[in-house]
Parts: structure tokens; sequence; C-alpha cells
């Protein structure tokens, strides 16, 4: 009996040191940050648009992140890295913080950042938006949950459109499809994506 006892015991410790190594190997995990400080700022002072995500990036000594955001002008590509952050090779293993895209909206022109952990791209002029016959919108494409992010994968965080008329429409933006939909019913769209890489 106490043998019996012995093994399920060491069976039971094995399998729960698998589960607690199991979660320190994920890749990386993000999720939406609506309430940070990022956002409160941009918000207090009108200063336009922000997507800000927590993001959790492990063996950050061994990977590459790239953030950038694709534009689209009725349904055309008008440039696959409108904007681009490309970041990696960090001196600790763990990098944690908060990433993301902000659009400033000024009078006369409109500008766009990224950011990472520790690291942010100098602002660069964009298309003034909005168009005074069209309606806008923002929306983040991926959902409320914390997602888990998987190497060389690449994924769609966020989506600033305006529409080619005075109405505007939704779509789901986990839909491959939709998203293509999208792009060829409105009139401007970028799309904030990201993609980790092995270096």
């Amino acid at each position: 009996m106490r043998k019996i006892f012995s093994i399920v015991s060491t069976l039971f410790l094995l399998l729960l040191s698998g589960c607690a190594n199991q979660k320190d190997t994920e890749l990386a995990t993000i999720s939406i940050n609506t309430d940070s400080e990022y956002v409160h700022t941009f918000e207090e002072l009108h200063l336009g648009i922000l997507f800000d995500f927590d993001f959790k990036l492990n063996n950050a000594d061994k990977n590459w992140v790239d953030l950038w955001v694709e534009s689209y002008k009725d349904g055309k590509l008008e440039s696959n890295s409108l904007i681009a952050l490309s970041y990696g090779l960090s001196p600790k293993k763990i990098e944690e913080g908060n990433i993301g895209l902000g659009i400033i909206n000024a009078e006369d022109e409109s500008l766009a950042f990224l950011y990472g952990p520790s690291v942010k791209a100098t602002p660069q002029k964009i298309d003034k938006f909005q168009s005074v016959d069209s309606i806008s919108g923002w929306d983040y494409a991926i959902g409320d949950e914390t997602v888990k992010l998987e190497l060389n994968e690449t994924y769609l965080l966020g989506v600033y459109r305006e529409s080619k008329g005075n109405s505007i429409r939704t779509y789901d933006l986990q839909d491959e499809n939709e998203v293509k939909k999208m792009i060829d019913d409105d009139h401007l769209v970028y799309l904030l994506k990201l993609k980790i890489t092995e270096k």
C-alpha cells in the first residue's frame, strides 16, 4: 500500500511541475489595456486614438518582435509598413510592459507612432483623417481575454478605418474574410499587426 502511495505521489508531483513549466514556456501573451495611464492621457488631452496592450515576452533574449501598420486606400494596399517598429534580443530573459499604436490628430496633419517595452518609434506623418464626407471608426481586433501568441504567426491587433460615404458597418475582425471585405468596402483602413520570430 505504501509503495502505491509513493508512486501516485511521485506521478502527481511530476504532473504539477509539468503544468508549472508549461506556463513558464509560453512564448508571449497580449491583452487589451483600455485603462492604462497612456490611454487616460490621450483621452484627457484629446490627442487622438491610442491602441494600448499589456504585453509579455518570455525568452526575450532569443526573440524578435515586429509591430507595424498596413495602409489600404479604396481596397488597394498603399503600404505594408506605413510605420514599423522592430526590436528584440533583449539583455533580459522576460520583457513586459505596454505595446501599441498612437495616432495624434493635429489641426493640419496626423502623426502615428508605435511603442513597446523600453522602445518607441519616432512619430511619422500619415494621411490626415478624417475627411468631411466619411465616418471613421477604430476597434481592437482581439477579444477581452489574454491571448497566447505563437512564434512566426501574424496577429491583427487593431483597426482604424474611414467609410466611403456617410455610413459604416461592423465586421468580425477575427475573421480574415470579413477583414478583406472591410478593406474593399472602406475608403481608408489601417491594420495594426504583430509578429514574433526567433533570431
